[in-house]
């Protein structure tokens, strides 16, 4: 959970994205043990994918800081309740997966080209009429509406619906139950754990 960086640091990383780039490239973060924060396009041990890069300059990220304060795990507690109402879900579940997601980073994306809070693909965010997945209140909707549709693809079963979440709906479908993938096994466990914490937290 990463801390701040100096305004000209910043400036100057900016001001490098901007460049035109011939080729894809990912932007890693590092924190040296002095706390100087860098980034590079080469992944080394500790890094943090930032930033995915798209061919052509026009579809370059912007690096924003990660939001690390802790005052993140109530930041969104207004969206996660509408969406929650809205959608007809728990909303110990919808923290459970935003928890275990991106931590309650907003600016999070994953090796996979997942972003935001819920950490949507692109395709995802699309089909669920997100137009800017760093948008706290879009992802936040975005995810919980496909939570919805998956929860109703599965009859409500809690932990096919989360396997779903994280490897697709089909995978579920073609397994006939929660798919063998250690990853998707592993976070069906965490997600679980997690929404059962949040449950028995008063009010």
């Amino acid at each position: 959970m990463p801390a701040l960086r100096p305004p000209v640091i910043a400036a100057l990383v900016l001001a490098g994205l901007l460049l035109p780039a011939a080729a894809t490239a990912d932007i890693y973060k590092t924190v040296g043990a002095d706390g100087v924060i860098s980034f590079t396009s080469k992944p080394r041990a500790g890094a943090r994918l930032v930033a995915r890069d798209a061919v052509g300059p026009a579809k370059i990220q912007p690096v924003l800081p990660s939001d690390a304060s802790p005052e993140r795990f109530s930041r969104f507690d207004a969206h996660i309740r509408q969406a929650a109402t809205l959608y007809q879900l728990p909303e110990a579940l919808v923290r459970a997966v935003i928890r275990v997601e991106s931590d309650f980073d907003p600016r999070a994306v994953s090796r996979a080209n997942a972003r935001g809070l819920m950490q949507l693909i692109p395709a995802t965010a699309e089909r669920m009429m997100v137009t800017d997945v760093f948008d706290p209140r879009q992802n936040i909707f975005g995810g919980v509406r496909y939570l919805r549709i998956l929860a109703n693809t599965f009859n409500g079963d809690l932990e096919l619906t989360i396997a779903a979440y994280n490897a697709g709906e089909g995978a579920v479908m073609r397994w006939g139950g929660i798919p063998p993938y250690e990853e998707t096994q592993h976070y069906v466990a965490k997600v679980l754990a997690y929404y059962r914490f949040y449950r028995a937290q008063p009010g």
